[in-house]
């Protein structure tokens, strides 16, 4: 395990530009076989949540070892399914949010806002039932569903294989690029604190919320802003917004604007998490800044405006159908792409901040939910039975079998001969 995980560790931290002697403090431990899937998916968690660690002890200058336990990371990847509010549990989606039966395949919704569903439903024309929308989308074609949805601020996506997926044009812009983007963007002096990084939370749902969930944790002055008619979720609140504090403004209201501006203007670190080019108009450029965007399909591309989660990515991308097939689409364990991204969006934060301490300069940031996908399925070391398997001939026909999984250097690559006919040889030592 150490290996594998040490090699997506070791690939996250020098996308980060940290320093390669550092992996070694990471330590990982724990129950293992947790989030089993086709996919790597417990191999992204563990690398994820130990990036952040790495970064979270080199900003603070702490000593000693950073540990990672498989169970404290599987848990906390699927936090939502454990939260319980006076001893209720959460509303994970809405009934409408789910797969649905194309005329040619397979369509999955997001309608867990009241503004989705609204959107949803009229791109529809139908009413507000599990019942109608199946009917509704049952006899359209699973892409005119997607764009017909979309085209009136809901979020639906055909799903699609790794091939078809690869073959699109917004997954070979996801393809050409690295797993995160970083860059220096201003020349602005280095910056001497005298408190903690004051981050201003401008993020919603699972991943940009996670991120600033864990930067509270290691001491980061955390405000989420979010507008007044449109507040989170009441259970998603509950679970990603421990350690910060919470305030509602409307930017296009002046005296909410000059607040907001005044807020900024002290921040260490604005995180986004709305579609690319929503916040665009009012004027988020700060010398100085740390800048951490965080899209679903990346800020580029014929999708790069479009809305999207975890659950959506999963199924545009081919993942779903990795976990499953193009008959019977899963998905992964987890919202391992939220978690994951959210884990990594805190690390990249960290290393920004701890070089614009050092060098001054404002930092751009950029994520997104399909890269950390991309990054999941070609980025990882999957099992590939192949790999682990030969073939021989003997008097049995051609075998194909496992080989051993006793291995040492100079020690035999195989066997030396293969099984013969049953009870065909003599009752003899091979050797005298």
């Amino acid at each position: 395990m150490d290996s594998t995980v040490r090699s997506g560790t070791e690939a996250l931290w020098s996308v980060l530009g940290g320093d390669p002697a550092l992996v070694e403090r990471v330590e990982f431990g724990g129950v293992s076989g947790l989030l089993p899937a086709r996919l790597p998916v417990m191999d992204l968690a563990r690398a994820t949540v130990a990036v952040c660690g790495l970064a979270a002890v080199e900003h603070a200058g702490v000593a000693g070892p950073v540990r990672v336990d498989d169970g404290a990371v599987a848990t906390a990847f699927v936090s939502e399914r454990h939260l319980r509010v006076d001893g209720r549990a959460p509303v994970s989606f809405a009934p409408l949010s789910r797969f649905w039966r194309a005329a040619d395949g397979w369509v999955r919704t997001h309608a867990n806002y009241p503004h989705h569903k609204a959107a949803l439903l009229a791109a529809l024309g139908t009413a507000d039932s599990v019942e109608a929308v199946a009917e509704a989308v049952g006899g359209r074609k699973a892409v005119d569903v997607e764009a017909a949805v979309y085209g009136s601020g809901g979020l639906a996506v055909a799903l699609r294989t790794p091939a078809e997926w690869a073959g699109h044009e917004q997954g070979r812009e996801v393809a050409a690029r690295p797993v995160l983007s970083r860059e220096r963007i201003d020349e602005a002096p280095p910056r001497r604190r005298t408190g903690p990084p004051r981050v201003l939370d401008l993020t919603r749902v699972i991943a940009g919320p996670v991120a600033t969930r864990t930067l509270a944790l290691l001491g980061a002055d955390v405000l989420r802003i979010d507008p007044p008619g449109n507040p989170e979720l009441p259970d998603q609140h509950a679970d990603t917004d421990t350690g910060k504090r919470t305030a509602a403004l409307d930017l296009d209201r002046p005296s909410d604007r000059r607040t907001f501006d005044e807020l900024l203007d002290a921040a260490d670190v604005l995180v986004t998490g709305y579609r690319p080019g929503a916040l665009e108009r009012y004027g988020l450029d700060r010398p100085g800044l740390v800048t951490a965007r965080l899209s679903a399909w990346g800020d580029y591309g014929p999708w790069g405006e479009r809305r999207g989660f975890d659950s959506l990515v999963q199924v545009a991308t081919g993942l779903a159908v990795e976990e499953g097939s193009a008959e019977e689409p899963g998905a992964l364990p987890a919202q391992a792409l939220d978690h994951g991204t959210g884990y990594l969006l805190a690390a990249a934060v960290l290393r920004s901040l701890t070089e614009r301490d050092r060098d001054g300069g404002g930092r751009l940031v950029r994520l997104a939910l399909a890269q950390t996908g991309h990054w999941l399925t070609h980025g990882l070391p999957r099992y590939e039975p192949e790999r682990y398997v030969t073939e021989s001939e003997g008097p049995l026909g051609r075998l194909r079998h496992a080989v051993s999984p006793v291995s040492y250097e100079g020690g035999p690559a195989g066997w030396s001969r293969p099984p013969g006919v049953a009870g065909a040889d003599a009752p003899v030592w091979a050797t005298a």
